[in-house]
């Protein structure tokens, strides 16, 4: 079993794919030549999770702020950031740019802190470099000072090349509303160009693995579960059970933790807040630590995580609780999602600009993005609990 950590996974000097470095040349070439030009331009970088954006990403911030430093460089002197609406993410990328001699800490930002200091000093980027751009906000937030209404659209007004990493299929919050036709909209105003990444690098296992996961992450679809020696794909009818055989596996290979839907009450104060299940009763995340993300500390595998601690990173092996509002529709062999059991009430917080229809369709799309990215995150073994009885006896007879 490999060393997999997240500043490893994500570290410059980690070896692209021939997919990887073709796009990571596109994109510098695309930057070459807008910074040429008068208008901001936009290079989309498309992919699933684990097919390797971050990896891309963070290899090209390190390219461009060596290149700033060699005057021989179209990049010379320019003034480049990373943005990130994702605080375990952020702390990755400042641990690998504490390492690496090309890489400032400062230059690595959430978008809100970036537009506000922009907008203050009436200055621009010239490439502002957006990973989990699915998270920006497309309506202000007084909580994160944010007072405009798309957060894309003010780093493209502060920014000469913008280059985002987007899916749609891990949009989690009402405020962050994000979907192909907005972003579509938003591309056609300027220059720009669209790579799909489509190597998956994170889950270790056969095609029909992947499309059982794929299929149940992003359709709701229940699909005959596979045979696949090279990933150990478990459902389980007790989530203690589920809980020892992932303790076991993280005792054997490191790195397997627990991570559930937020269908369990959570607050931000003091009290301790769990997920439960018949026997079984384990706390939500709640320490986080400033310096070390979730997954790798060893004390988490006592405590469930979330979409908010686990998503663009990898684990060995994941196990899965569905909660509440995660049901079965017989009729048509589907996940049937109800956000009123969904405890995850800033994610559903009103948009004016959808009716009671779209809203609700969002909020159960929202609840099926957040499905999607908690079960593609283990590389070797996806261990799986619903505590909806027809749900996991549907589960169970795949």
């Amino acid at each position: 079993m490999l060393e997999n950590t997240a500043t490893t996974k994500l570290a410059p000097e980690t070896k692209l794919s021939a997919q990887q470095q073709a796009l990571k040349q596109r994109v510098l070439q695309f930057c070459t030549q807008q910074l040429t030009t008068p208008q901001t331009g936009l290079f989309v970088i498309e992919g699933a999770a684990g097919t390797g954006k971050s990896v891309v990403l963070n290899s090209l911030m390190n390219s461009l702020q060596q290149a700033r430093n060699d005057a021989a460089s179209p990049f010379y002197q320019t003034n480049n950031y990373l943005l990130v609406n994702h605080p375990e993410m952020l702390k990755t990328y400042k641990q690998i740019a504490a390492d690496q001699p090309n890489l400032r800490k400062k230059d690595f930002m959430k978008p809100t802190p970036f537009i506000n200091q922009m907008t203050k000093h009436a200055t621009h980027a010239d490439i502002a470099l957006v990973d989990e751009a699915h998270l920006l906000l497309t309506k202000s937030d007084r909580y994160n000072r944010f007072n405009q209404e798309n957060q894309l659209t003010e780093i493209c007004k502060h920014s000469r090349v913008v280059i985002l990493v987007f899916d749609s299929h891990q949009v989690l919050k009402m405020k962050s509303y994000w979907d192909q036709t907005k972003l579509a909209a938003l591309l056609a105003e300027r220059p720009h160009e669209i790579f799909h990444l489509t190597q998956q690098f994170r889950v270790c296992a056969q095609p029909a693995t992947q499309q059982w996961l794929t299929a149940l992450g992003t359709q709701g679809q229940l699909l005959p579960r596979p045979t696949d020696p090279s990933f150990d794909l478990r459902i389980f009818a007790d989530a203690n059970q589920m809980y020892q055989q992932l303790r076991q596996r993280d005792h054997e290979y490191g790195l397997s933790r627990l991570v559930a839907t937020a269908d369990f009450p959570y607050k931000l104060n003091d009290q301790t807040y769990y997920v439960t299940a018949p026997g079984f009763r384990l706390p939500w995340d709640k320490n986080m630590d400033p310096n070390i993300t979730w997954a790798e500390r060893p004390e988490t595998l006592n405590e469930v995580g979330s979409i908010y601690t686990i998503q663009g990173f990898d684990l060995n092996y994941v196990g899965v609780i569905l909660g509440p509002s995660v049901t079965y529709d017989a009729t048509t062999n589907r996940l049937k999602l109800l956000p009123d059991k969904y405890q995850d009430h800033e994610a559903f917080k009103r948009r004016a600009d959808l009716t009671a229809q779209q809203a609700l369709q969002v909020k159960q799309q929202i609840i099926l993005n957040s499905i999607n990215v908690l079960l593609q995150r283990g590389r070797y073994g996806l261990y799986l609990y619903a505590t909806d009885p027809q749900l996991r006896a549907q589960l169970l007879a795949l």
